[in-house]
């Protein structure tokens, strides 16, 4: 999804666990949280896509439990630290607090083992879980389906409480599906194509020189994350905290930030160029289904 809330839902990746319920699906994932909200209306969101979250949230809700089952709903997550600086850390302010993010990653760790919807997918016997994630997600995936950029082909179910949400709120429940999946995978290309830009790793070297007379010999701000957020060595926050800090000191100093901005904006304008359906469509979409989004969100559906 494009608001990319991790849609797989609590109660299947929980479901992982529980022998026979994997079924290959590439379902999008939603991480539903504590706040199950009222059939009173709630304040839209001023922000479109927190809107467009909200109701698709509410829509799931109402439709789980008219196949009686219980759901929360959440806002969308805060973005973490490699989707928030792809390219360096260029915040002081932000990388004196979180290091690199890992502190936030595992507050998100902390907060799934609170989450209501895991806790009511553990309390489940063993042999109805496979029901509330087929009811969620669909049975299997198939119905939908999506040719990356790449060649891959992504698919999902068209039924479920997902898809019945998606299609109330978008109507065009197919071209949803290939405009986010593509426009997602176009995502990742862009930070691929500026990472190997041949600009921005010449604006890398200065930043490089910068790190190693601050005493971390790191050639990339690629390799400095990875140094930091290892899962299997995990760093004091006060060693993360130093380590990002100088690299955003670095950034400052340096024109590696704005070089990776303009190579950013040039390449996110390039594949709209190159792939200017599924772009015009999702922005037609949502375009579209935010009148409907804003009115399911005042009603509380």
């Amino acid at each position: 999804m494009p608001r990319r809330t991790l849609l797989l839902t609590t109660a299947a990746l929980l479901a992982a666990t529980v022998a026979g319920c994997a079924d290959g699906t590439t379902a999008s994932q939603t991480t539903p949280g504590p706040g199950a909200g009222t059939a009173a209306g709630r304040r839209v969101p001023g922000d479109p896509q927190d809107t467009l979250h909200l109701a698709e949230q509410l829509l799931i809700k109402k439709c789980m439990e008219k196949r009686g089952y219980r759901y929360w709903v959440e806002e969308r997550p805060a973005p973490g630290g490699a989707s928030r600086f792809p390219y360096v850390v260029d915040d002081p302010a932000w990388a004196a607090r979180h290091g690199y993010g890992t502190d936030l990653y595992r507050e998100r760790q902390r907060e799934a083992l609170r989450d209501p919807n895991q806790r009511y997918f553990r309390s489940m016997p063993a042999d109805r879980a496979p029901e509330l994630v087929g009811a969620l997600n669909g049975p299997q995936a198939q119905g939908l389906s999506a040719r990356l950029p790449n060649g891959v082909k992504v698919t999902h179910s068209d039924r479920g409480c997902v898809a019945e949400a998606e299609r109330e709120l978008y109507k065009d429940l197919p071209a949803w599906f290939r405009a986010t999946r593509v426009t997602d995978s176009l995502a990742g290309m862009r930070v691929n194509m500026v990472l190997t830009d041949k600009r921005y790793r010449a604006a890398v070297k200065p930043w490089a020189r910068c790190m190693k007379a601050k005493g971390f010999p790191y050639p990339t701000p690629a390799e400095a994350r990875a140094a930091a957020t290892r899962p299997d060595q995990e760093w004091p926050h006060a060693r993360e905290v130093r380590l990002a800090s100088a690299e955003a000191a670095c950034a400052g100093s340096g024109d590696l930030s704005a070089v990776a901005k303009s190579l950013d904006t040039a390449y996110r304008a390039e594949l709209r160029r190159r792939y200017p359906g599924p772009t015009a469509d999702l922005d037609r979409l949502r375009r579209e289904a935010l009148p409907r989004a804003r009115a399911i969100v005042a009603r509380g559906d």
